[in-house]
């Protein structure tokens, strides 16, 4: 009995005092508010990137297609599930799928692969390609085609993606004059 005695009375008091919570509370509310801006950015950042990675995987999964299939295969902005849109804003999302020479601007049948877009990002291709056409051999014919990523209102971030007419896909980050574009997009 003794013993348990000793036991309780050499422990010291356990816990925090009132004030020491404070100051580990007011601590971590300082780093939080030192951190949180920082945090913002790096997930805006993150976003640009996931973008610009599934874009290039959406356009290489395309040639592929075309490549394999032996068919052509249109890649295209959506402007619903089925229909391509006729614009130049990707971020709303692009689907795959095949396409005849009689109706080039619209897929045949129901898309075979579609990627419903990203919030708070502008993604545009170049004036002129409005959608890439990937032939069996691999070529996107035409003209080149440049992509350009960004956060809405944000230039800092941007990325670009090249499609070439021999239909490889390159990416980069954005020139200035492509990153201001992108940024005053909406």
């Amino acid at each position: 009995m003794r013993i348990q005695r000793e036991m309780i009375h050499q422990r010291p008091g356990a816990g925090f005092t009132l004030i020491e919570s404070m100051a580990v509370l007011a601590i971590i509310a300082v780093l939080l508010c030192i951190a949180i801006p920082s945090f913002s950015r790096m997930l805006a950042r993150h976003r640009v990137v996931t973008a610009q990675w599934e874009l290039i995987g959406s356009l290489q999964h395309a040639r592929g297609l075309a490549i394999t299939s032996g068919r052509r295969i249109l890649f295209c902005p959506l402007a619903s599930d089925v229909t391509c849109a006729n614009d130049t804003h990707w971020e709303h999302g692009w689907a795959i799928g095949r396409y005849r020479s009689t109706n080039a601007d619209q897929l045949d049948g129901p898309p075979l692969w579609v990627h419903n877009g990203y919030r708070q990002l502008v993604i545009t291709s170049t004036g002129g390609r409005k959608l890439i056409r990937f032939q069996p051999d691999g070529t996107a014919g035409g003209s080149n085609v440049s992509f350009t990523l960004c956060g809405q209102g944000h230039a800092e971030d941007a990325l670009t993606i090249t499609v070439s007419i021999m239909g490889r896909v390159a990416s980069a980050k954005a020139s200035d004059d492509q990153a201001r574009q992108c940024a005053t997009e909406s």
